[in-house]
């Protein structure tokens, strides 16, 4: 019975051990570029206008992609999530494409189109919208590689939500649209939430689809492979010291507002 009872907390300490080398994987190297940049180096480069320029591209191009592409990204997870039709498989195969194939093929395969060359290219170049090269291109990259983050999270918000509760407000006379902004939505809200901030986040992170897109205006992590390719880890340990600062912060903002708690 001894024995017995041991074999439990022998587990838990194995698996603790084991999730103490995850979380050593995780945090050694961040750490580890705070370390190697002093804090008046890292202020310095804070206060530097390029720098700065760059972290605001990358927040507002993030933001601005996320909020664009919710628009059609939340009703088309709720139609995912409460209804089935004809290759619904292939239709959330294609979904996760942009996790599952390389960075720098996607942006290729957004170049071919949002080049001048390209359909939509062309088609913004006569109204006068320039995308390649443009915060306009850089959203567009950063859409197409996190937009699969919000449609997961919102679909799984909207199966969470009973369909009951749909039905009723129906049979009460009320309108598809009016139990979905009232009822479906405020229900998934957090999932909903979460989804966003998830798809900002990979977008602020992104850099192979973007600097293929956009190399100028340069986002922080284009700015960061720039500064070690041209000066040396040196000098792109303090940008990568900065833009991780803030990453935290706001990443932890967001989290508070969506209203993430310890489930523990």
């Amino acid at each position: 019975m001894i024995s017995s009872a041991r074999k439990p907390d022998r587990l838990q300490l194995l698996f603790t051990l084991l999730g103490g080398v995850v979380l050593l994987f995780i945090v050694a190297p961040l750490l580890a570029v705070f370390l190697r940049s002093s804090p008046a180096v890292i202020l310095e480069t804070a206060q530097e206008s390029a720098v700065q320029s760059s972290i605001w591209l990358t927040l507002w191009t993030s933001l601005g992609a996320t909020l664009l592409f919710a628009i059609p990204a939340v009703p088309f997870a709720w139609l995912l999530a409460r209804h089935r039709f004809p290759l619904g498989r292939l239709v959330r195969g294609v979904i996760d494409l942009p996790v599952i194939i390389p960075h720098s093929a996607a942006g290729i395969a957004l170049l071919v189109v949002l080049s001048r060359e390209g359909l939509l290219g062309g088609m913004a170049e006569k109204i006068g919208l320039q995308l390649t090269g443009a915060p306009a291109g850089i959203m567009a990259a950063m859409a197409f590689v996190s937009i699969p983050f919000l449609i997961h999270a919102a679909h799984d918000g909207f199966k969470a939500v009973p369909e009951r509760l749909e039905k009723v407000a129906l049979s009460l006379g009320a309108s598809p649209w009016r139990v979905f902004l009232t009822i479906t939505l405020p229900l998934a809200r957090r999932s909903i939430l979460s989804g966003m901030i998830l798809m900002w986040a990979r977008g602020m992170s992104e850099f192979g689809a973007v600097i293929i897109i956009a190399y100028h205006p340069m986002v922080t992590p284009v700015m960061m492979y720039e500064r070690l390719g041209t000066f040396g880890l040196k000098y792109a340990l303090p940008v990568t010291a900065v833009f991780l600062l803030v990453s935290f912060a706001l990443f932890g903002l967001m989290r508070l507002v969506a209203g993430d708690k310890d489930v523990t």
